[in-house]
């Protein structure tokens, strides 16, 4: 099964919990496209993303989760590669390297109109805490009823930060992989449908460490910062029902919104 909507019956179930206007309607015969601007939506996908660190990769595939009222992808992420070659900040900050991995896995119950994420990330740059580290957080979403043009989309999340090479409270180096500590995260995604095309998103999330050692409670999110506020704002255009294009802004309460990370990315529902 591609997609959510491949069955009549799974689309029914969503018009029914939040009406007909929830979904934007794609003029197309083709009834496995579903709203890309949709943070609920589960398709399979394939992007890339020119960023000012370098070239992202994006691959999601859907599957039948065997029950008609839940669904089910997982996404693979791979970022900040060649940022010599295609990316445009300073040649002191980039290199043809890759940056980030990320691997999610999203189910939502169509019912409830809820959904949960495995979401794990591979940071391979070195920060204040790490020589490498990976965050893996489990985080529930909720869909509530359209206003008008906007719909919002509340998160909420626990999560466990692991290290390589993580440095200690008294400098030394704990070789190899341990458990630094763990995190809290509150966020929302926002969206405001501009027309049938075209779409804005706004989406903070505040992060803050919970538990663990000195240096990651204090340290991790920066020097001194035990919890970060980070910003999204994304402004996104459908060309075709399964093809859009999409510009990304992200920066946070320490980084101002000129110095934070940029993207062009484009998405194609396969």
């Amino acid at each position: 099964m591609n997609n959510y909507l491949r069955s009549v019956g799974k689309a029914s179930l969503l018009a029914a919990a939040l009406g007909t206007s929830y979904f934007a309607q794609a003029k197309t015969a083709d009834e496995d496209v579903v709203d890309m601007s949709d943070p609920l939506a589960v398709f399979t996908q394939v992007g890339a993303g020119f960023t000012d660190k370098g070239l992202n990769l994006k691959l999601g595939q859907a599957y039948d989760t065997g029950d008609v009222t839940t669904a089910g992808m997982n996404v693979l992420e791979v970022k900040g590669g060649m940022g010599d070659a295609f990316g445009w900040r300073g040649k002191n900050t980039t290199d043809n390297s890759i940056d980030y991995f990320r691997y999610r896995n999203f189910s939502v119950d169509l019912t409830k109109l809820v959904g949960a994420q495995v979401d794990f990330n591979y940071n391979l740059q070195k920060n204040l805490v790490a020589e490498e580290s990976a965050d893996l957080s489990y985080s529930l979403i909720k869909a509530l009823k359209p206003m008008g043009a906007f719909s919002l989309y509340p998160l909420a999340g626990v999560g466990v930060s692991i290290g390589n090479n993580a440095i200690e409270d008294d400098g030394t180096i704990d070789s190899g992989y341990s458990i630094m500590g763990t995190y809290g995260l509150l966020g929302m995604y926002a969206k405001y449908q501009v027309t049938d095309k075209l779409w804005l998103n706004y989406n903070p999330f505040w992060l803050t460490t919970i538990s663990g050692s000195d240096n990651y409670k204090d340290n991790y999110y920066g020097a001194g910062n035990s919890h970060v506020l980070t910003h999204e704002f994304a402004a996104s255009y459908q060309f075709t029902p399964r093809f859009n294009i999409r510009y990304f802004a992200n920066w946070n309460n320490n980084v101002d919104f000129i110095d934070g990370d940029h993207r062009i990315e484009f998405n194609y529902q396969i």
